[in-house]
């Protein structure tokens, strides 16, 4: 009888557990939900791990019992566009750098869910800078060095941080390439060697598509990779930053008809005709991003002319080969704010943008009701050198905190 009463009272209390709720508000002198018009006197409910209302303290009453957190400023958390934390690590030794596989310049298949690692220093370092959620995984160097998976950056396994286990192959067009392997030695003979592949992967992919079990192909990872994009279930990151590369990207993308985001595109601004028609998305390169080989032409005003034109960009820390091997996008954002870009469309690029280019603005990327509760807390403009974060929360909880 003693052991069915301790088992009820046990019941009991987990049943009371999963019903209590963490409730939280956030006020801000400045909201920027990126739903619209900046908040003066803004407040966000949260309800454990959703964002419950949002709007202007004459419409919204904090309840009594809510954890209360206050701020200058507040944006979304932000969304890191392309980056290789957790596959590339802060010590920049080879043990810790797996953002690129050199044994063979082709490689789809290889999967950044295999090579994360959710307690890199890195992971941490970006979560200190405000960035929650991170578009992470195989980094360029390769024709296709592999996939890439979104991750939220506080937590400590894969499984807990993942958000999409595989959102684009990477692929790499330009001089980068031939420097890390033996073949492909041109750019013309990088592009051969890729329509190749996706001419095989199109009739992998109609055999795959075959009524008769018979009739399908053994599987085989590398033409999966490939027919995932061709069938749009993967998106195609084609990193090109020289004008004649990007037109090769192009060009491949309307051959084959695929999903693209063109990364880095340092001489976008060259092509802004070319791009808008294309209808592709960008993900810039970071704007402080070093000038030489390939992106020797990079400018600061790239950003600019890019919102200018109307084309969807985002901001990105990337790939840096020297330590702590990553940028950090909230700077390199406030840097394009001095050539030419509006502040709050660079705070878009930084949220709601990234977000919608890598399909998971119904998650996170701005604040809304039922959206993720991923906040930033500043004490002052974020494109300021002189603000500081007082606090992230993320899915809801308080995962940084200025003492």
């Amino acid at each position: 009888m003693k052991k069915r009463i301790t088992l009820f009272v046990f019941a009991l209390l987990v049943g009371l557990s999963t019903v209590t709720q963490a409730q939280m508000a956030v006020q801000a002198d400045t909201l920027y939900t990126m739903e619209g018009d900046k908040i003066v006197n803004g407040i966000v409910l949260i309800t454990n791990d959703k964002i419950e209302a949002v709007g202007s303290a004459s419409e919204i009453d904090i309840p009594s019992d809510y954890e209360t957190h206050q701020a200058s400023v507040v944006t979304p958390g932000l969304v890191d566009a392309h980056s290789v934390v957790g596959l590339a690590g802060i010590n920049n030794r080879d043990d810790d750098q797996n953002q690129l596989e050199t044994s063979d310049p082709i490689q789809p298949e290889l999967r950044a869910i295999d090579a994360y690692n959710a307690r890199e220093q890195l992971v941490k370092f970006v979560l200190d800078k405000g960035v929650t959620t991170t578009h992470t995984g195989h980094g360029p160097g390769a024709l296709a060095s592999g996939q890439t998976m979104i991750a939220k950056t506080p937590y400590n396994t894969v499984e807990d941080a993942l958000v999409d286990s595989a959102t684009t192959v990477a692929f790499t067009l330009g001089s980068t390439v031939g420097r890390n392997f033996e073949s492909p030695g041109t750019s013309a003979k990088g592009i051969s060697m890729l329509r190749q592949k996706f001419i095989d992967a199109q009739e992998y992919l109609e055999k795959r598509q075959a009524d008769d079990p018979e009739k399908r192909p053994a599987k085989d990872l590398k033409m999966e990779a490939l027919a995932d994009v061709l069938s749009g279930e993967l998106t195609a990151l084609i990193t090109a930053q020289r004008s004649n590369d990007i037109m090769s990207a192009l060009r491949l993308q309307e051959e084959f008809g695929f999903d693209m985001i063109l990364d880095g595109a340092a001489e976008a601004y060259l092509l802004i005709d070319e791009i808008k028609k294309a209808g592709v998305p960008v993900i810039i390169h970071p704007t402080m991003v070093r000038t030489y080989g390939d992106t020797q032409n990079a400018s600061f005003t790239t950003a600019g002319k890019l919102a200018e034109a109307g084309i969807p960009f985002a901001f990105q820390s990337g790939f840096e080969s020297y330590v702590p091997k990553t940028r950090i996008i909230l700077y390199e954002a406030a840097i394009a704010t001095g050539y030419g870009l509006n502040r709050e469309k660079a705070l878009h690029a930084l949220t709601k943008a990234p977000a919608e280019i890598l399909g998971i603005s119904n998650r996170v990327g701005s604040l809304a009701e039922g959206k993720d509760a991923d906040l930033v807390l500043f004490d002052g403009d974020p494109l300021e050198y002189t603000t500081h974060i007082s606090s992230v929360i993320v899915d809801g909880k308080v995962v940084k905190e200025k003492k």
